[in-house]
C-alpha cells in the first residue's frame, strides 16, 4: 500500500474545505501533487461525512480511508459483519451518520471492521437492493407524487358513455407506505383533494412535498427557480409543508413513487381491470381493500412490510394534521371599478372607496372572497350563490353613498313608484330584487324615477311597461327610450299586433257579448 502521511491528508481537506483554496495553492503550500489532493478531495465527498467527523478518526483508520489499495475481503470468523437491512433503516432516521452508527456498531461488536471498510460493505449493500430504496430517505420527511399513466374506465349508467378516473399516488420517502385515491380529473381541484385525503390516510403531514411538474402544481421550473401553482402554494401554507418539484429530466428525483406507481399498476389496477366501475366512489372503495394487502406485503430484502416500517420510521415524526382541512380556494387579480366593487363570476363585491382602480388579489371558495391589497386583507364577502347580484358593506362607501343608503330605502322608493303608476311600481321592484345588497339597486332605482321630472309620469309609465314586457331593466336603456320616443312605436305595433288577432272569424269581440247580454235579459223580462 502507498505509504501515506496523516498530517499531509488532514492539512490538504483543511485547506481545501475550510479555506476554500484551490488544488495549485494547496501543492504549494504542502507540497502534496494536485493529483494526489484531488484523489482525497474525491473520496472525502464518497465518505458522505462532515470534515469535523473525518478528522477525529484515528491515523490508521484515516490512513485506510483514503488508500487507494481496497481493503481485502474480512476473513471468515475473523471480522464481524452488522445487520445491513437494520443499518440501513437507521441511516434513515434524521441526525444519524454512518460514523456514530459505526462507532455504536463498534462498542458492541469489537470485531466489526474499520469505518472505511464498513463504508465500502454499505454501498456494495444498496446495489443488491431495490433501487427506490438505494437513497437514504429521512424519518417523516419526504412525499413523493405522481399520477398513474394508467387509467381506470368510469361507466355513465344512464348513457353507458365510458370516461377516464385519474389515478393519484403518493409514497413515503423512508418506509415505502403507499396512498392512492382515483378522481375524475387531474385538475388543480381534485389534486388538492387527494391532497388532503393523503394527509388523512397517513394521519399526519410530512416536512417536504415531491410532486412532479405538472400544471395543477408548478407553473413554471426554470434554472433552479420554481414558481408554484397560487392554490398549490396556498394549500402547503395551510398544512405547514414545503413544497420541493422534482427537477425536470431528473428521474431520479422521483424514483420512489415512480416505482411506487408501477407496483400498484401491477397489484390494484391490475386486478380492477375486468370490474365496471359506475362511480369515482365505487372505484376508491375497491382500491382501499386492495391498498392494506399492498402496504402489508413483506419486502423480501428488508423482511419488514411498507406498513411496519411506516409504523417505526415515518409516522412518530410526521407532523399533526391542522384541525380543520384545507378548504379549496381560486386565485385571480381584479380591479376596483369606479363604483368601488370588483366584479367575479358576473357579481360584485365592494372594497373601500379609497382603493378606486387599483390592482387586488381575490382569493375565493365556494362560501368565501377574500380580496387583499399587498397582502393585506381589505374585504371580505360570502361567496354569492346567483350571479348578476352584489354584496356591498355600508363602511366601504363614501360617507355622501352612507347617507344616501341611510336616506333612502325600498318603502320610500316604492311610494314614489306608486305616484307614477302600477308599471313603475313593479319595475322598482324587479330592480331591487336583482341586487342582493339594495344599495346599488336604490341608485338605479332614483335614475329612473328622476325622469318623470323631465319626460312626465305619463311617459315613465309607459317605458316601465314596455321595460318589464321586454325585461330591459337599465337606466341606460330607459332613457333612450324616453328620448327617442321607440315606447310609442312598440306600442304601435302591439296595437296592430292585436286588431289583426281581434279580426279573425273566431274571435266574437266584445259587441258580440253586448248583445248576447241583452238578448238574455229581454228573455227573462
Amino acid at each position: 500500500m502507498r505509504r501515506i502521511s496523516v498530517n499531509n491528508i488532514k492539512e490538504v481537506l483543511r485547506l481545501k474545505y475550510r479555506n476554500q483554496l484551490s488544488n495549485r495553492q494547496i501543492q504549494t503550500m504542502t507540497g502534496v501533487s494536485r493529483n494526489s489532493v484531488a484523489n482525497y478531495a474525491k473520496s472525502f465527498t464518497e465518505l458522505e461525512s462532515s470534515l469535523e467527523e473525518i478528522l477525529k478518526l484515528s491515523d490508521k483508520d484515516l490512513v485506510q480511508l483514503f488508500s487507494s489499495d481496497k481493503p481485502s475481503a474480512p476473513k471468515k470468523n475473523e471480522l464481524s459483519h452488522p445487520d445491513w437491512n437494520s443499518v440501513h433503516e437507521e441511516l434513515s432516521k434524521k441526525g444519524m451518520t454512518r460514523l456514530l452508527l459505526w462507532e455504536e456498531l463498534k462498542e458492541k461488536q469489537p470485531s466489526l471492521y474499520s469505518y472505511s471498510q464498513f463504508n465500502r460493505y454499505y454501498k456494495r449493500f444498496i446495489t443488491t437492493i431495490n433501487p427506490s430504496m438505494r437513497q437514504v430517505h429521512y424519518s417523516g420527511d419526504k412525499l413523493f407524487i405522481d399520477y398513474s399513466g394508467l387509467t381506470m374506465s368510469i361507466t355513465n349508467q344512464i348513457t353507458g358513455e365510458l370516461s377516464k378516473a385519474q389515478i393519484f399516488v403518493t409514497v413515503l420517502g423512508a418506509s415505502g407506505y403507499t396512498f392512492v385515491h382515483a378522481t375524475p380529473t387531474q385538475s388543480t381541484k381534485h389534486f388538492i383533494e387527494s391532497h388532503a385525503q393523503a394527509f388523512i390516510f397517513y394521519g399526519g403531514v410530512p416536512n417536504v412535498l415531491v410532486p412532479d411538474n405538472l400544471k395543477a402544481a408548478v407553473i413554471s421550473h426554470k434554472k433552479g427557480v420554481v414558481r408554484l401553482n397560487d392554490a398549490y402554494k396556498d394549500m402547503a401554507s395551510h398544512y405547514g409543508v414545503a413544497v420541493e418539484p422534482a427537477r425536470p429530466y431528473r428521474p431520479q428525483d422521483k424514483s420512489k413513487v415512480e416505482l411506487g406507481v408501477k407496483a400498484i399498476q401491477r397489484w390494484i389496477l391490475m386486478k380492477l381491470r375486468h370490474h365496471t366501475f359506475f362511480s369515482v366512489d365505487e372505484l376508491n372503495q375497491q382500491i382501499n381493500l386492495l391498498l392494506d394487502g399492498y402496504n402489508n406485503k413483506i419486502i423480501r430484502r428488508l423482511g419488514k412490510s411498507r406498513t411496519e416500517l411506516f409504523e417505526t420510521l415515518d409516522k412518530p415524526l410526521l407532523h399533526p394534521l391542522r384541525a380543520n382541512q384545507y378548504i379549496f380556494k381560486e386565485f385571480k387579480r381584479a380591479t376596483v371599478g369606479m363604483d368601488y366593487h370588483i366584479e367575479l363570476d358576473g357579481s360584485g363585491y365592494s372594497v373601500p372607496y379609497v382603493h378606486l382602480g387599483k390592482k387586488v388579489d381575490v382569493a375565493y371558495s365556494s362560501t368565501s372572497i377574500v380580496v387583499s391589497l399587498d397582502g393585506v386583507v381589505i374585504a371580505h364577502h360570502p361567496k354569492l350563490s346567483e350571479k348578476y347580484h352584489d354584496s356591498t358593506i355600508l363602511e366601504h362607501m363614501p360617507t355622501e353613498h352612507q347617507y344616501q343608503y341611510e336616506k333612502w330605502n325600498p318603502r320610500r322608493i316604492l311610494n314614489w313608484a306608486n305616484s307614477v303608476g302600477a308599471n313603475t311600481t313593479a319595475l322598482m321592484e324587479l330592480i331591487m330584487q336583482n341586487h342582493s345588497h339594495p344599495t346599488r339597486g336604490y341608485k338605479s332605482c332614483m335614475a329612473i324615477l328622476s325622469f318623470s321630472k323631465t319626460y312626465g309620469d305619463v311617459a315613465l309609465e309607459a317605458v316601465s311597461s314596455v321595460a318589464l314586457e321586454m325585461n330591459s331593466h337599465k337606466v341606460a336603456s330607459i332613457e333612450s327610450m324616453l328620448k327617442t320616443k321607440s315606447y310609442l312605436l312598440h306600442n304601435q305595433r302591439q296595437s296592430a299586433n292585436n286588431s289583426y288577432l281581434n279580426a279573425h272569424e273566431n274571435i266574437r269581440g266584445s259587441e258580440y257579448y253586448s248583445k248576447l247580454t241583452s238578448t238574455t235579459e229581454k228573455g227573462i223580462n
